[in-house]
């Protein structure tokens, strides 16, 4: 799918996908969408996981269809004009079976409401932000959670910390920018297990950048910043405006930035190059992510 946001640089803008479900109303941001097809015949896969409808074959690529009225727990049933969303993030092709697509909005991040804790309740929850438009809201869901939750080993591969073998306690700081609550909770855990036990993470772009501008103006933000971490997706600022920011700044530059994201396919990693990303991984790649940390640390001092 073609797109111009894809074309610019750190706007701190997304396009975002509306469709429906059940009759109600969520988005997928743009950057995840391969193609939209109508439904076809979808082949089933015994012993699969409840929320999987199966699978089909478009073009020789076979695809994995998740039934989001079973995932969202929504009493409805799908009918002939419904429609398939496929996906590619974190490595994958994913089709999402969903009712109807309503169009593209094109928003910016700090215009998305953050849903409190309420609709998270031990991290069980699927929505990443909400869109008021037209007296209208629409859901954004967390996708890579959907897939995480039916087959957990696509999520980040926290067992390549343990190849690492015995490594030595480093006090190099890490300031990390990561909105999923269960995602931050993992990188920071895989980055102490790797020895890194000083990460200062932050719901959001916004909040690193806050956080790193007030080290700058303490006069020490190279003492108490060694790299950055930073997911895409996030609301209030989004990872590409925060890399921008950070390599338009004099004295924080020069602080090597890692963009780690769901996101980071061909398209995505021109635009982290172009803004001046020093590394980009795809967020299963927990230990290379780690070995990337370390080259980079060691290369900046």
């Amino acid at each position: 799918m073609d797109t111009n946001i894809l074309l610019e640089n750190g706007t701190n803008e997304l396009e975002v996908l509306e469709f429906t479900v059940a009759g109600n109303s969520y988005g997928i941001n743009v950057a995840k969408i391969r193609e939209i097809l109508p439904y076809q015949t979808i082949t089933m896969v015994p012993n699969s996981h409840p929320s999987i409808e199966g699978i089909f074959m478009p073009r020789d690529t076979m695809i994995t269809v998740i039934d989001l009225i079973k995932v969202l727990n929504l009493n409805d049933t799908f009918k002939p004009t419904d429609m398939l969303i496929i996906t590619n993030f974190n490595k994958l092709n994913i089709g999402f079976h969903v009712e109807s697509v309503m169009g593209i909005h094109r928003v910016s991040w700090a215009d998305i409401i953050v849903p409190d804790s309420t609709l998270n309740i031990d991290n069980k929850g699927v929505a990443t932000g909400v869109i008021k438009r037209d007296n209208k809201l629409i859901i954004i869901l967390d996708f890579e959670k959907i897939v995480a939750d039916i087959s957990p080993e696509t999520g980040l591969k926290v067992s390549d910390i343990d190849e690492l073998g015995a490594r030595s306690r480093s006090e190099a700081p890490i300031l990390m920018a990561e909105d999923s609550p269960l995602l931050r909770s993992l990188i920071c855990d895989s980055l102490h297990k790797a020895g890194y036990v000083n990460v200062i993470h932050n719901d959001n772009g916004q909040e690193a950048w806050d956080k790193l501008q007030e080290f700058k103006a303490e006069g020490n933000v190279r003492d108490k910043v060694k790299c950055i971490i930073t997911d895409i997706e996030m609301p209030l600022m989004d990872g590409h405006r925060l890399t921008k920011l950070c390599k338009e700044d004099e004295v924080i530059k020069n602080i090597p930035l890692v963009i780690f994201s769901s996101l980071v396919n061909d398209e995505m990693r021109a635009k982290g190059m172009a803004l001046g990303a020093d590394a980009q991984l795809s967020k299963p790649e927990i230990g290379q992510l780690v070995q990337i940390i370390d080259d980079l640390i060691a290369n900046a001092e």
